[in-house]
């Protein structure tokens, strides 16, 4: 199982997603998106390669999450770990993704 990383941007995602679904979801909605998204990180770490590459010269993989976010992350098998770059917003504007 590889370790999950986070870059500072995909945490400022991550806890702008939980602020705005706290303003519109119920806890049991918010709880469910959260056993999502742990199920998914787990999965994540122990296949990497389950996801298909967004950019494979770049080794970034996307894994969409929900209707509404899409995890973008990079293996890096020498040192065990996952990168999370970015966890995006489905109904940006996709020329807003920059990786």
């Amino acid at each position: 199982m590889a370790f999950i990383e986070w870059t500072a941007e995909a945490k400022q995602n991550l806890n702008a997603i939980f602020d705005c679904l706290e303003k519109t979801w119920t806890k049991c909605e918010i709880s469910n998106f959260a056993n999502k998204l742990e199920s998914t990180l787990v999965l994540i770490s122990k296949h990497p390669a389950t996801f298909p590459y967004y950019n494979e010269a770049k080794n970034v993989r996307r894994c969409v999450l929900s209707s509404q976010t899409t995890i973008y992350y990079r293996e890096v098998p020498l040192n065990n770990r996952v990168v999370i770059i970015t966890l995006f917003d489905n109904r940006q504007n996709p020329e807003n993704l920059k990786i």
